[in-house]
């Protein structure tokens, strides 16, 4: 399997990539701000299942076809942002409602929320490219497995992205729950929270590759 400085790199790495703010962190904000804390956790868990459920693809030599097919690429860059579009429209849309909510009405269904933040980490064809990019070089082919030592390696990044994105979405509802006293700056921060993934799936949709 993979060895343990390899391991090490790779981890070295990773953490250098994810602690460093991206699209899952913009996700993630934007839903902490919009609906709270429980949906940005659970958010995360989803977004970072989704993701490696890319990785697993790349380990079985699907996201090398993803990465080669400009038609492939496209639909899943464009599938992508037109969710995060939707999702930040609703929050957008129910904004004025956040103040209610946080009072009287039941928390968003855990699944519901899983799916959501699974979709987004799954769509991402920068992921797929990345992964493909960047696993083959800590591969040991010499030790065979090599499906399983890139499976492995995602899963250090999966972790990592976990913790950071957990912290950044809590940081985020933190600040959303000093703004619930206030009706209508709760409304303005759920708001912003909707413009952000509108935001960000607009930026998914005219970024990265074009050819």
């Amino acid at each position: 399997m993979v060895s343990a400085d390899r391991l090490a790199a790779y981890a070295a790495m990773s953490l250098l990539l994810i602690v460093i703010p991206g699209p899952s962190v913009v996700f993630v904000i934007g839903r902490a701000l919009a609906h709270g804390r429980r949906t940005a956790l659970m958010s995360v868990a989803g977004n970072t299942i989704g993701c490696y459920a890319l990785v697993a693809m790349v380990a079985l030599g699907v996201g090398t076809v993803v990465e080669r097919s400009v038609v492939l690429f496209l639909t899943l860059k464009l599938a992508g942002a037109a969710y995060l579009v939707f999702l930040g429209f609703k929050a957008w849309q129910h904004r004025g409602a956040l103040h209610a909510q946080t009072v009287a009405a039941p928390e968003r269904g855990a699944l519901r929320t899983l799916w959501e933040g699974f979709v987004v980490g799954a769509t991402n064809p920068k992921t797929i490219v990345f992964f493909a990019a960047v696993l083959p070089q800590f591969v040991d082919r010499s030790a065979g497995h090599v499906p399983g030592q890139m499976l492995l390696l995602g899963l250090i990044s999966a972790c990592i992205a976990l913790v950071s994105d957990s912290v950044w979405g809590l940081a985020a509802s933190a600040a959303r729950s000093w703004f619930a006293g206030n009706p209508r700056r709760l409304s303005m921060v759920g708001g912003a929270g909707g413009l952000a993934m509108i935001g960000l799936g607009v930026t998914v949709a005219v970024t990265g590759r074009t050819d």
